[in-house]
This record gives structure tokens, sequence and C-alpha cells, in this order.
């Protein structure tokens, strides 16, 4: 049996395409791509009539200092949670875009990455990539209203505790979209 060029050819797409979605050598080629996903993609708000209220902010968090804090000392302020973790690849890609929006806005609203990994892990990879950001790790379980079966998952809370974004998936946090509505939610 003769093997042609395009058999050989589609075997190594075949090959390629499995390298990258199987293993960790396709990590940062799947980065890649959802980062350009992002970009295109700005977060929308839930409709007002569909939206829920947290209704219990007791969330126990814990910090890479191992400093404790609980998400009801943040009720009444406009809240942005982010589950992710390192070994996510749109985790990943969205993450410069809430680096360039939480330097913006780290004094006007309250953020919470709460890190789906290790501790080890996350702390190299923040120090590895020269990201600041205000890292958690549960320390309970989290609010009913904010479970997700995927990650990453971001919730914008207004001060009455509505949930006025649940997006799972990467994003662009860093639209012009996203902070005319912090600047919105702020100002109310």
């Amino acid at each position: 049996m003769k093997i042609t060029k395009e058999q050989i050819s589609n075997l190594i797409w075949i090959v390629a395409i499995i390298l990258i979605v199987f293993t960790p050598v396709g990590f940062y080629p799947r980065v890649w791509v959802n980062k350009i996903v992002a970009t295109v993609i700005s977060p929308s708000t839930v409709d007002e009539d569909e939206q829920t209220t947290l209704k219990n902010y007791n969330w126990n968090l814990v910090d890479l200092e191992g400093k404790q804090t609980n998400l009801q000392s943040k009720k009444g302020e406009v809240v942005l949670i982010n589950v992710w973790a390192t070994w996510c690849p749109p985790c990943v890609a969205e993450l410069p875009g809430f680096i360039e929006l939480y330097s913006d806005y780290k004094d006007k609203v309250t953020f919470a990455f709460v890190a789906n990994d290790e501790k080890e892990k996350v702390r190299a990879f923040l120090k590895k990539k020269g990201y600041e950001l205000p890292v958690y790790f549960q320390a309970s379980g989290m609010p009913q209203e904010l479970e997700s079966r995927s990650i990453p998952v971001t919730y914008i809370l207004d001060k009455k505790g509505n949930i006025v974004v649940d997006k799972t998936g990467a994003a662009n946090w860093n639209s012009d979209k996203t902070r005319s509505l912090l600047d919105e939610l702020i100002s109310q």
C-alpha cells in the first residue's frame, strides 16, 4: 500500500490537533486562541428581570498571605468576582484585561480573583507574569448564586447585591462597555 502526500499531510494535521487539544504542549496555543476570542467578546449584563440577588454574602476567603476575609464585609459595594485557575487557558487569556481594569478601578470596586488551584502554583504564576491582583482561595463554600460548573466565570454585583453580569468563558474585561457599566454601578 502506497501512502500519498495528501494522506501524510492529513496525518500531520491530525497529530497537530491532538497535541494542541490533549497535551500540555497545546496549553499556550489554546491561551492564544482564547486571547483572540476574548478581544472580541465584551461581557453582557443580565436583563434586569432575570437578575439574581445574592442573598447570602457569607463566603470565607483567604489570600496568598493567609489573611482571612469574608465577602460579607463587602456588602453594599460594587464587587467583581472572577473564579479562575492557572491550568485554564481561557482564564489565563483574559487576565491581562483584568490587570488593566483592576489598575484603574481598584479603589472604586472590590475585586476578588478566586483561584481554583494550588496556592504555590498561583504564587509562581503571578510572580512569573508580574501580575498583582487580589487573589483568594475558598475557605468555605461559595454562595449558591455564585456556583458554576465551569471556569473562568465572572460576576459583577451592584451595591444591592444584584448579579448584573454572569459570564462564563473568556471575555474582554477591559472594554469600554465594562468600564461604562462599572462607572454606572459606582455612581448609584
